[in-house]
Parts: C-alpha cells; structure tokens; sequence
C-alpha cells in the first residue's frame, strides 16, 4: 500500500498538480485501501477537520495578515533605514543591513516568503549600486529570510506546536538564540565577501540622522515589544498576540503613516485569505494524510529499517534533521511538517528529547529546505519579484546554505544555544 500511495502522489506532482492535490489523493488511497471500500470516508473528513481544528491556528492568518499591511505599508522601509544609518558604512555594510533587516521584519511578520518581498525589493538595488554582484544579493536576501522562520512570530513554529502539542511560546523564545547567531555568521560572510572583492562603503550617517532613524522606527518596533513583552510579560497568548499585531499593524499603516486606505486594507484581506485557504487545506489533507500512513504502520516500518531505535540522540536529531531537509527542498515546509513530525514523535519521546529543542531543529531544516534547490519555495518567490532566472538566484546559495548547516550542528551538539533564553524565561 505505501508503494503505491506515495508512486500516485510522485506522479501527480511531475504531472504539476499543486501540492494539496497528492496529499488529498494519497490520503483518500490509503483510506480506501485500509477500510476497502467508501464506507469510512467520513472518517477522513473527520481527520481533516481534527487537522485544523486547534484554536492555536488562528494565529497564523492573523501573523500573514499583519505581515501584509506591513509589506504595503512604510513600517518595512522604516525598518531598513534604522538598521542602515547605523551599520551601512561598515565594510560590507550594506550587506549586513540586508541580513539584519530581514531579521528584523521577520520579527514582526514570521514569514519568510514576506520577508523576501519587503526587504528584497527596496534593498537589492541600493546593492546593485553599490557594487554587489547579483547572485550574492538574491541568495542573501533568500537565506537571510530564513531568520523570519525562527525569530518569533514563526508560523513554522506554530505548526509544529500545533502538531507536536508543544508549547508555543516556550518554541518562540527558543529561536531567537539560533536566529541571532545565523544573522552573525552572514554578517562575518558578508564582511570577508565585501573585502575580497573590493566593495566600497556607504557614507557614514550622523547621530543626528541615526536618531531621526531611530525615531521613524519607534512604531514598527512596537510589534516586537507587542509580541514578545506581551506573551512573556502574561498579557497575551499567542493567537492573542497575533490579533494585537494586526490591530496595531491597522493603525500604525492607516491612521499613523496613512499609506493604507480601506480600499487597500480589503485587498490585502482578500490576499490573505487567499494564502490561509490554501495553508488550511494542507494542514487537513496533511492531518488525514499522517493519521492514514500512522495506522498502516508505515512509519514505524521505515524507521526500523534504518535502525533508528539503536541510535542515541545525537543520532536521532542527526536522522530527523536530514529528513526535513531533503523534504522541504521538494516539497511545501508546511506540508513536511505536518507528515513528518508524527513519524518521528514516538522516537523523540522513546529517547527523552526535549520537544522544543526538536522543534528548533525542525523549523531551521525546513527554513534551510524553503532556501535550498531544487525547489525550495524561497526561490521561486526570489524568481517571481526579481524576475530573475532560476540559475542566477541559486549560483551563490552555497556559502549560506553551508553556514546555515553548520549552525544545525551546533544546535545538535550545543542545545543550549536554543534552549538557554527557554529556560531562562520559563525557569521552573
């Protein structure tokens, strides 16, 4: 049964159906299979109902919709100003820009496909211009958008929470460790590229503009506070969280910066509503598809066939981080997260692994997936807004995909460096 399953779902991806398709269609084989006939379909749609039923969920149309005011809004080049007046005239500078920006609006936005539009349109000329080559810049401003998958609000991180029944704001605060250490070692990247190939700096900014910087920025830096003050302070849960930023979001575009009118408030809901349709359907067709492939036993026959029962942790996080990202290079970091974690959450349970540090590891892999070829969904968003050809946007890949590995190692072998803010903040 699995052989087919999955030989229908491959055939149906070549043929170019989008991904919910394969999901729906093998979940739909495998219960018609297990139960031989249409009797107990209704138990499918249960499972896909179950899929997203989980009030935790509400966060994530709600973070996208934040993240598109912002996108149409002034709070992203406002941002990008403040981190320019301060390190823009550094070797390598503006680069550092670029990576600490998309730190930062990932901060507010938890997207990284978001994060490309917002800051890759602004910024990749400025860079052009002051003389960066063109593949460096794509694949900094794709790997850079990697961090929004870590800095909290990450959606990734929701959906696994969701999934794994973890807790999400213990899973926030634990990327932020793994976050800054990645926007660190592009900065050190960025800085030897810039000095290699002779790139000139940018004027030095005065205090004077710096403040003014500052000042611009003082609300857009209100979503983190609202984010992180207000689910660690007690004020707010997550999905709570997540309906303050979209609040705050609606004033600060509209009321503040007045660069939003009603018109394009109810475009950008429209958009919105576009994108979290098509996540909730891979959210319950993965549901009912991970429910199916859990009763056949399918996974438990995979993975004691590698042995994974005789591997330590180490061996354990080694095995889970390969199979999401070799997943998310083909296919949605959604779609992996929703299969995959129920395969390999009785085997982090039977080894005594801490969920949230799985949790950490997982979102990095998957944000590693989305910038890493052949498919990852990073890059065709860099295709589709830079309108650049496939070759080009992947040529500089290498270097930050290797950083970003090496980075995973280290959180295998050194958790704190996730887990320390975690047990600092929820100390028992």
């Amino acid at each position: 049964m699995a052989l087919t399953i999955f030989s229908i779902m491959i055939v149906l991806l070549l043929l170019g159906f989008p991904m919910m398709i394969p999901l729906i269609v093998g979940a739909f084989v495998g219960f018609y299979s297990l139960f031989g006939g249409m009797g107990q379909m209704e138990t499918m749609v249960q499972q896909m109902m179950a899929g997203i039923r989980p009030a935790s969920l509400i966060a994530v149309p709600m973070f996208i919709f934040a993240a598109d005011i912002m996108t149409r809004g002034q709070s992203a080049g406002r941002l990008i100003d403040l981190v320019m007046s301060f390190v823009g005239h550094l070797r390598g500078g503006l680069a550092v820009s670029t990576a600490a920006a998309c730190t930062m609006f990932g901060a507010v936005s938890g997207s990284t496909q978001a994060t490309v539009v917002a800051i890759g349109g602004p910024l990749r000329p400025r860079m052009q211009k002051a003389g960066y080559n063109d593949s460096f810049i794509l694949a900094l401003i794709v790997n850079s958008s990697d961090i929004a998958f870590l800095i909290p609000p990450s959606i990734g991180m929701i959906i696994y929470g969701v999934v794994s029944n973890t807790s999400i704001a213990e899973l926030f605060i634990a990327g932020v460790g793994p976050g800054l250490l990645i926007l660190l070692l592009f900065s050190i990247y960025s800085w030897i590229y810039a000095v290699r190939n002779n790139v000139p700096t940018e004027e030095k900014a005065t205090w004077g503009e710096r403040a003014l910087a500052l000042q611009k920025a003082l609300w857009p830096l209100g979503f983190p506070l609202i984010i992180i003050g207000g689910i660690y302070g007690g004020i707010f849960s997550p999905t709570e969280a997540a309906a303050a930023c979209v609040l705050y979001a609606i004033i600060l575009e509209m009321f503040v910066f007045r660069e939003l009118d009603f018109n394009g408030l109810y475009d950008t809901a429209k958009s919105t509503g576009l994108i979290t349709a098509v996540v909730f359907i891979l959210v319950g067709a993965g549901a009912a598809f991970s429910w199916v492939i859990s009763f056949a036993q399918i996974p438990q026959a995979i993975l004691a066939g590698i042995g994974i029962d005789q591997m330590g942790q180490i061996g354990v996080l080694f095995v889970i981080s390969i199979a999401f990202f070799i997943g998310c290079m083909f296919v949605d970091p959604i779609v992996v997260i929703l299969v995959l974690v129920p395969i390999f959450a009785p085997v982090v349970n039977s080894v005594g692994l801490d969920p949230v540090l799985v949790g950490t590891i997982i979102t990095l892999q998957v944000a590693i997936g989305s910038a890493t070829p052949p498919f990852g969904c990073d890059i065709f968003t860099a295709i589709a807004v830079f309108k650049r050809p496939y070759i080009e946007v992947i040529r500089g890949t290498p270097p930050f995909i290797f950083i970003l590995l090496c980075v995973s190692a280290l959180l295998i072998f050194f958790p704190q460096i996730a887990l320390f803010l975690r047990d600092l903040a929820f100390a028992k």
